[in-house]
C-alpha cells in the first residue's frame, strides 16, 4: 500500500474559518490540504451579509467557490471528502514534531498539524413547512438578518432565555414582536420573564402547527415566508423571524482526539486558536458560535499566522545558533521546489480568482 500523502498542514472544515486558515498557511509556504463534506453550513447561506466589500447578493456556495479557487491557485490541495477519524502517528523521522494520520471516505493523509473548523449545527423547529423557508424568512442569526426584518411583523420562535432576549432585541428594529412559545412552558428565569412583561412583546403560547408561503413577485424564484398557522385554527402573516432552540458544535473529531472543551461543547481554544492537544488547532464557530462569517475570517487568518510561527524554522535562536553541535554552514531551507515555481507562476499572473465584478463606483 503506497504512502498517504504528507502535509504540513490539514484542515478539517471548508467554510470562511477553514478556507482562511488554509489561505494563509499555503501562502506562507505550508503545503496544506482543506477537507470539507458535501453541505457545509455556510454553503447553504442564501445571502451573505456584514462582509467588506462583498454584495449580500453573493450567496455562501458562491463565496466558498471563490474561496476554493484562490486556495488552489496558490498550491492548495481541497478534498471534497468527510473525514471520519483524526489520530496519532507514531515518531518516524525521529523529531518531536506531532504528526496526525486523517482518515477520510475516500483516502487519507498525514499531516504535522491539524486545524478543527468544522462549525456547529442549528437546532431546527419542529414546524411543518417551515424549514423550507431558511434563508428566505426562517433566521438563525439576529446580527446578519435582523436589518432585512426591520419594520414589518416579526416573530421569534423558542421558550429559552436567549429567545426570551432576540425579541425583546428586535424592538430595535421593529415595533411588531411576536414571542411563539409553541405550546412549551418558558425556560427563563423570574427576572428575565418581568423584564419580557415590562416590553412591548406579545408573548403567544399556542402550538405552531405549518408554515405558509407569501406572495411570489418572481415566479422563477424560490419562495419565500408568508406566514404561521396556529393549533388553534389563526394564521399571522409575517416578514419572517428567528427559531431560538440552540445549536449543537461538530467537536466529535477534536473530542476524540482528547480536545478539551468548553461547558456548552465548543472546543476550547487560546487566542491562538491552540487547542489542549499540541499540534492541534480549531477556529470559527466551533470555538463559540459566534455565527459570523467576518470573525470566522478573523479566527482563520489568526491561527494560520500562529501555524507559520509554530512550523517555521527560521528565525533561530541566538542560543541555538550558537550550539557547538549546529551544523556551522547552516543553509537557508527556502521553498520548496514546486512551490517555487507555482510562485513564479502565480506572480505572472495579470488576473487571480476572486470576486472582481462590478467593480465600485461603476455600473
Amino acid at each position: 500500500m503506497p504512502d498517504p500523502l504528507a502535509y504540513e498542514v490539514a484542515v478539517v472544515g471548508g467554510g470562511p474559518a477553514g478556507m482562511t486558515t488554509a489561505l494563509y498557511t499555503t501562502r506562507l509556504g505550508h503545503r496544506t490540504a482543506v477537507f470539507e463534506k458535501e453541505g457545509g453550513r455556510h454553503a447553504a447561506v442564501t445571502h451573505v451579509h456584514n462582509l467588506l466589500g462583498v454584495s449580500e447578493t453573493v450567496s455562501g456556495q458562491q463565496l466558498a467557490a471563490h474561496a476554493v479557487d484562490q486556495f488552489e491557485h496558490y498550491g492548495g490541495d481541497f478534498f471534497p471528502d468527510a473525514v471520519e477519524s483524526v489520530g496519532r502517528v507514531d515518531d518516524r523521522d525521529g523529531t518531536d514534531d506531532p504528526r496526525f494520520r486523517l482518515e477520510a471516505a475516500h483516502g487519507a493523509v498525514e499531516a504535522e498539524r491539524v486545524v478543527f473548523a468544522t462549525g456547529f449545527r442549528d437546532r431546527s423547529p419542529d414546524v411543518p413547512e417551515l424549514e423550507r423557508f431558511t434563508g428566505r424568512g426562517l433566521h438563525y442569526c439576529l446580527h446578519c438578518d435582523a436589518y432585512t426584518l426591520g419594520d414589518a411583523p416579526v416573530f421569534v420562535l423558542g421558550h429559552t432565555e436567549s429567545a426570551a432576549h432576540v425579541a425583546m432585541t428586535m424592538l430595535n428594529f421593529t415595533d411588531d414582536v411576536d414571542l411563539l412559545l409553541d405550546a412549551r412552558e418558558p425556560e427563563w428565569d423570574d427576572e428575565t420573564d418581568a423584564q419580557l412583561r415590562a416590553h412591548p412583546v406579545d408573548r403567544i403560547e399556542t402550538a405552531v402547527v405549518s408554515a405558509y408561503e407569501g406572495e411570489r413577485t418572481d415566479a422563477d424564484e424560490q419562495p419565500w415566508l408568508g406566514g404561521l398557522s396556529f393549533g388553534d385554527g389563526t394564521e399571522r402573516d409575517y416578514i419572517g423571524g428567528f427559531a431560538m432552540y440552540g445549536t449543537a458544535y461538530n467537536a466529535d473529531l477534536a473530542a476524540a482526539l482528547g480536545c478539551e472543551r468548553t461547558d456548552d461543547g465548543a472546543i476550547a481554544v487560546d487566542d491562538d486558536g491552540n487547542t489542549s492537544v499540541d499540534g492541534v488547532y480549531a477556529a470559527g464557530d466551533v470555538t463559540h458560535g459566534q455565527n459570523q462569517t467576518t470573525i470566522a475570517i478573523g479566527d482563520g487568518a489568526a491561527a494560520g499566522l500562529a501555524i507559520h510561527k509554530d512550523l517555521r524554522r527560521f528565525p533561530k535562536a541566538l542560543a541555538e545558533l550558537e550550539d557547538e553541535e549546529v551544523d556551522p554552514d547552516l543553509e537557508a531551507p527556502g521553498s520548496k521546489p514546486d512551490l517555487r515555481a507555482r510562485m513564479r507562476r502565480v506572480r505572472a499572473r495579470r488576473t487571480h480568482p476572486g470576486l472582481r465584478e462590478p467593480s465600485p463606483g461603476r455600473e
